[in-house]
């Protein structure tokens, strides 16, 4: 009989396997193309994904529903927006009757889409050029609940701007600036950010948190 100690690490196993095989594909060395989820989430994050990549730890088989369903038959294929010299390179999980839809998965029961799930979203939009879409929040309880948003520019624009400093910043071999946020608890790289070496002060996210503000 298997034990319960090498029974939850075959799962985990299996569920880490799949979700590489399910991740989006970001060339490191290409500065000129951008991935849209590289610039809706934490810019350092995305920045050391690229530069010194550490893997993160996948919760359970809930975290790979938007790489399943982009899998698919009735997925959709991934689109690309030129900004200059620079291709930002987005991948919706469906379009249906020109909405662009987005699944996710959820924890609890969300009040409010996430910020940078409605960017990616609403970014979504412009690179397929349509005008509506929606995000569908899966809780572990099988429970849905739908977020709409119709196309906003300024949102938009938004994007535009840290695909920019994105590119820019990978070119420099400069690292983008501390952005904290109640995500950066199940980050891989919380330690690189928040703790300090011995002879230093150790800095919490509650205090990282308290100086965003303050500034």
């Amino acid at each position: 009989m298997m034990g319960d100690r090498d029974f939850r690490t075959t799962i985990k196993n299996a569920i880490d396997s799949i979700g590489r095989e399910l991740e989006i594909p970001i060339d490191a060395d290409d500065f000129k193309t951008i991935n849209l989820i590289e610039v809706v989430q934490c810019l350092r994050r995305s920045y050391y994904d690229r530069t010194d990549p550490k893997e993160i730890e996948r919760r359970g088989f809930n975290d790979l529903l938007s790489g399943l369903l982009r899998k698919l038959e009735y997925g959709c294929e991934p689109k690309e927006f030129s900004i200059d010299d620079v291709k930002l390179k987005g991948h919706a999980d469906m379009v249906v009757d020109d909405n662009v839809v987005l699944f996710r998965a959820s924890q609890t029961t969300p009040d409010s889409p996430h910020a940078e799930d409605l960017l990616y979203l609403n970014a979504c939009l412009w690179i397929y050029d349509k005008t509506d879409g929606m995000i569908i929040y899966i809780t572990s309880d099988r429970e849905e609940f739908t977020f709409s948003l119709t196309r906003n520019k300024k949102m938009f624009e938004e994007v535009v701007r840290r695909v920019r400093v994105l590119s820019d910043l990978l070119k420099e071999q400069k690292t983008p600036i501390l952005e904290p946020s109640q995500n950066c608890l199940d980050c891989q790289y919380y330690q690189r950010c928040f703790i300090k070496k011995a002879s230093s002060k150790q800095l919490s996210l509650g205090e990282m948190l308290g100086m965003s503000r303050e500034n």
